[in-house]
């Protein structure tokens, strides 16, 4: 199952689902992961393990973190290879000032955004659709 590539019909197409939990980054220098720790993301890197988890896991265990952020996740398939869906979203929100961390999986883009900024974030997304939507043109929309 290939995802979208076409960088219109992404923007066009895009419905965003902000996560209840609140997430935060933790490294683990030997990769170790504590028993009992579900992270909703693990990569290896050369200095350790980063995992991406929930705030309440990382003090429950207490696990230093950093970067308190909500998870935002782009509910359309896009393509592994799709060419400037994130760059169009980053770009966008650095304009309002906000950093973001996108990760990219199989099925679908996740943002996680400052944590105080998240409704902000949404409301940034539902505008870069609704842009797009408005460039297709009131012919091609049946109007």
């Amino acid at each position: 199952m290939t995802g979208e590539t076409d960088l219109e019909i992404l923007l066009q197409s895009l419905s965003a689902e902000l996560t209840e939990d609140v997430f935060v980054f933790a490294t683990l220098p030997d990769g170790a992961m504590p028993r009992g720790i579900h992270p909703r993301m693990m990569f290896q890197e050369t200095e350790g393990t980063t995992i991406v988890l929930t705030r309440q896991e990382a003090t429950e265990r207490d696990i230093t973190f950093e970067f308190p952020c909500r998870m935002i996740t782009l509910n359309i398939h896009s393509s592994l290879d799709a060419v400037g869906f994130i760059a169009v979203i980053a770009a966008e929100l650095a304009k309002h000032g906000m950093g973001v961390n996108p990760v990219s999986a199989f099925y679908h883009d996740h943002l996680f955004v400052p944590e105080d900024r998240k409704d902000d974030a949404m409301k940034i997304l539902e505008g870069i659709a609704e842009k797009a939507r408005l460039r297709k043109g009131p012919a091609m929309n049946g109007g």
